[in-house]
């Protein structure tokens, strides 16, 4: 017997299925642990003592240990990866603003969603598009914690290799 199905293969999107008018929910959720955040604060060598001292940090105004803002940027941005970018972005140009508004916490949940800011055909890339995206973070109160405006360089479909 032969398998007649059709393969899919999960991709992001091309230039052209951007909608700023669709606000991208990336699912599931993602519970924050202690050892994520230290596992990627002395990793990436940060030996602030808001991340990894919990007796320090108790003395301090949130009273409390901070999960490291980087990690929270990271996550945020790397959930939204399947859904909008897996297999059709070619660089990342950069982010014009990040901010953290509210802090994450050890067994917070992070929820994060996008909003397409921006499109334009790329004037020096033909068959590649300038997508601009408004990244936001979440925790399980909906709490705005992260929003990050980034710019992206992604395939338009004809192009796509």
């Amino acid at each position: 017997m032969t398998d007649e199905r059709r393969d899919i293969e999960q991709r992001g999107l091309y230039f052209e299925e951007f909608d700023p008018d669709a606000r991208y929910l990336h699912r599931p959720g993602r519970t924050v642990t202690e050892a994520d955040n230290v596992i990627f604060t002395t990793m990436t060598m940060n030996t602030q003592s808001l991340h990894l001292d919990a007796a320090w940090s108790a003395g301090q105004p949130f009273g409390q240990r901070l999960v490291n803002s980087m990690f929270t940027l990271s996550t945020v941005v790397g959930a939204s990866v399947a859904q909008l970018t897996q297999g059709t972005i070619v660089a990342n140009l950069g982010f014009d603003s990040v901010r953290f508004p509210a802090p994450l916490f050890h067994g917070d949940t992070l929820y994060s969603e996008t909003v397409v800011l921006a499109t334009r055909l790329s004037a020096s890339r033909p068959g590649q598009g300038i997508v601009t995206l408004e990244h936001t973070g979440r925790n399980q109160h909906g709490d705005v914690v992260v929003t990050a405006v980034r710019n992206t360089l992604v395939w338009c479909r004809d192009a796509a290799p």
